[in-house]
């Protein structure tokens, strides 16, 4: 996939996860989520190569100054991943994001252990995360859930699952109690086209 298409991608997923999100041309400038994410692919690239980890770390640590995101350059971040607001979201190196993945201010994807192993969570694709949730150790939330604002996770959740509270729980996500939403983002998009 190329840069532009790939920068395409991104913008479309903010635009479909936020409904305040009006255009292409304010979102590239004004998403510290989105900002965050590109600087963390350069930084990716560069820890791929071991003689570049330490470049890679002063950048993260720019783009944690300029974002209030802090996302470790070790950590596997799939597509269409988006943080909603941002500031305060914590991804530890060995922290493992599926696709189409969305989370929301205050997150912490931690771990428990000193050991230099994998400590950080696994979250597969289509997981939405809340604000303030903290999902610790080398655990695996399964598609299609949910974890509600302000959990503390420490234990696997299966797939199509409703992560809550402290500590939390989960239950199997029943259509019948989910709610729609009450806007259509697609209604509000004004594309200023970059």
């Amino acid at each position: 996939m190329s840069f532009f298409a790939r920068l395409k991608e991104d913008l479309d997923a903010a635009r479909s996860h936020d409904p305040a999100a009006r255009g292409s041309f304010e979102n590239f400038f004004a998403y510290s989520g989105l900002h965050a994410i590109w600087f963390h692919r350069l930084t990716h690239r560069m820890w791929q190569n071991p003689a570049l980890r330490f470049p890679a770390r002063l950048v993260s640590q720019l783009a944690r100054f300029l974002t209030g995101i802090e996302i470790h350059p070790g950590a596997t971040i799939g597509r269409r991943f988006f943080i909603d607001h941002g500031m305060g979201v914590v991804i530890g190196e060995t922290a493992e994001i599926g696709e189409d993945v969305m989370m929301y201010h205050g997150v912490t994807l931690g771990g428990r252990s000193l050991a230099k192993i994998k400590r950080h969570p696994t979250i597969e694709d289509r997981v939405v995360i809340g604000a303030g949730a903290k999902i610790l150790g080398p655990i695996t939330i399964g598609r299609d859930s949910a974890v509600g604002a302000n959990a503390v996770v420490v234990k696997d959740a299966p797939a199509e699952s409703i992560v809550t509270g402290v500590p939390a729980v989960w239950r199997h996500r029943d259509a019948q109690r989910e709610t729609k939403a009450a806007v259509d983002p697609a209604e509000y998009l004004i594309d200023y086209h970059i």
